[in-house]
């Protein structure tokens, strides 16, 4: 302090005698050091900003490129090729980019927070309650980017005694084929007696294609009594989708096995938080029984209302889809290719029945689903807690004839290559 007020004192002293060029050369320096010394600070926080966004993109991809695509037509993107690539033409119908969309963007990117979703105001500072349960990743036709699946833990109350289930008991269930009821054997072959495959070899031999479910009571409120609470059944459950499922990939030529473990019965103390260190194990146990299977489908049943889990194509209602993907999974993206190929050929065949891929972090949940067992292993929610047992079998049939035609369609490809090929 001593040297700073001596400074000063000189400083006034050589203005008083009129040495104004000294004291001029030394405030320009002043100013100058001064100016690098902030452009410098600013420069590092900016820096550090960049570092900290680049690192959370990466993590978290809801905010990257992709999940801004995610958001936005696929005409917007085609527009943007052409002013690139003047030999290029888009069909795709172009919606123009509203502030709204871009507005959420970045909010979203800077602060983590959903202007859709209040919850997420909260989400940071009150333990146990999630940012977002999930992300877009790819969206459907009329996907509501506000709205994405969500899982809710069963109430445990005594399980109700189920209503007949729709279209059961071999009646017709609006989409011109039988229904079909599980005979309670976990872990079966499922062979159709006179398979009918598009394009394909009889389901003979190898099995391809594992089913099972991590969660595998959810249930439907318009299955079970009037006033039920928890849309939880032992027996009308999505298990009975499942063996739908692998029966029409059976007729379509997938061999297909089912697991149908009733995980709260056969596992002591029996914790739902657990489900999927569950049924990881019977995926393990799946692999090591037969080296042949290559596509695995984990079921469920998600919480979401109706209103978001309905579509009416050709005057029938079906139950809508989420893909689900967890990004613990070191080879995530791997898995989100399989579940492209699946989406895009519904979104072709059935269009609006997906409402699109959606991710997973470890903050928000397993964020692993067995998926870094296989590469073609996928979680799919089908349908919400108000929709019938028949419109989720339709789904089931579109699922089935969606993957067979994908995977006759690269047994092809690898023939006609003269790679190895799946039986």
């Amino acid at each position: 302090m001593y040297g700073l007020r001596k400074m000063l004192s000189g400083l006034r002293y050589s203005a008083a005698r009129g040495e104004t060029g000294p004291v001029r050369e030394l405030l320009v320096t002043g100013r100058a050091f001064a100016a690098m010394a902030l452009s410098s600070a600013i420069f590092m926080i900016l820096l550090g900003l960049a570092a900290m966004l680049y690192q959370h993109s990466s993590a978290v991809p809801s905010v990257s490129m992709r999940g801004f695509a995610a958001s936005v037509s696929s005409g917007l993107f085609g527009n943007m090729l052409e002013m690139e690539m003047p030999a290029f033409a888009s069909s795709l119908p172009s919606d123009s980019l509203t502030g709204k969309e871009i507005s959420v963007f970045l909010m979203r990117s800077l602060t983590d927070i959903n202007p859709a979703n209040p919850r997420s105001l909260l989400a940071s500072e009150l333990p146990g309650m999630p940012q977002s349960d999930a992300f877009l990743i790819r969206k459907g036709i009329g996907t509501d980017t506000a709205v994405g699946p969500q899982d809710h833990s069963p109430i445990f109350e005594p399980a109700p005694e189920p209503k007949t289930p729709s279209g059961s008991n071999g009646e017709d269930d609006g989409s011109g084929n039988e229904t079909d009821q599980p005979d309670g054997n976990g872990g079966e072959d499922v062979g159709s007696k006179d398979p009918k495959p598009d394009g394909g070899q009889p389901a003979e031999g190898k099995k391809l294609a594992f089913i099972y479910h991590s969660h595998n009571r959810e249930s439907w409120y318009p299955e079970l009594e009037p006033g039920t609470k928890d849309p939880s059944s032992s027996t009308t459950n999505i298990t009975l989708v499942g063996k739908r499922l692998a029966t029409k990939l059976e007729e379509h030529g997938i061999g297909s096995v089912l697991s149908e473990t009733d995980y709260p019965t056969a596992i002591q103390d029996y914790r739902w938080e657990l489900s999927y260190k569950y049924s990881m194990k019977t995926v393990k146990e799946a692999l090591a029984a037969s080296n042949d299977l290559t596509y695995f489908f984990d079921l469920h049943r998600d919480s979401q209302k109706r209103k978001y889990t309905t579509v009416d194509i050709g005057g029938k209602s079906y139950a809508q889809v989420y893909f689900i993907i967890g990004h613990r999974n070191p080879n995530w993206k791997e898995n989100e290719a399989f579940a492209t190929k699946i989406h895009d050929a519904l979104e072709k065949e059935y269009p609006g029945i997906s409402r699109g891929i959606w991710g997973k972090t470890a903050a928000t949940g397993n964020a692993e689903y067995n998926q870094s067992l296989a590469s073609e292993s996928v979680l799919i929610e089908v349908g919400g807690v108000d929709n019938t047992l028949e419109e989720s079998y339709r789904t089931a049939d579109a699922l089935a004839e969606v993957i067979a035609s994908i995977h006759w369609k690269e047994r092809q490809a690898e023939e006609a290559s003269g790679k190895e090929v799946k039986q």
